[in-house]
């Protein structure tokens, strides 16, 4: 498979997600928001994936608006953590700095395809 920047930006922010998940639940001893965010954050990841063995334009379409999604939720975990003190602002601001240039990844790579697909 050749090099897809979407594809190695998202893996390499899942195993960022293990790594916050293993800090928080071993350190700062939270579970539940912890979960949440291994969840949301490793999917997006997943969902690009698929999407790249997708059967169509309208299908990788789909996976990446799922990703999209996914993206949007876990920053909103990222926030809810970080305004509950669990990680400082220079925390914070790595990581969700890494989930917004995600996001504009993604929506940028929906937005072609959705340009692509529309007859002119």
């Amino acid at each position: 498979m050749k090099d897809n920047l979407l594809l190695n930006k998202s893996k390499a922010f899942a195993l960022r997600m293990i790594k916050l998940y293993k800090y928080l639940t071993e350190v700062k001893h939270e579970y539940i928001l912890a979960k949440q965010l291994l969840r949301s954050g490793t999917s997006i990841g997943a969902n690009i994936k698929e999407g790249a063995f997708a059967q169509s334009r309208a299908d990788l379409c789909a996976k990446l608006f799922i990703a999209q999604k996914e993206c949007a939720e876990t920053e909103y975990w990222l926030e809810l953590l970080h305004e509950s003190e669990f990680f400082t602002s220079h925390e914070f601001d790595s990581i969700y700095e890494d989930c917004q240039e995600l996001m504009r990844l993604i929506v940028s790579s929906t937005k072609t395809l959705q340009g692509k697909s529309t007859p002119k």
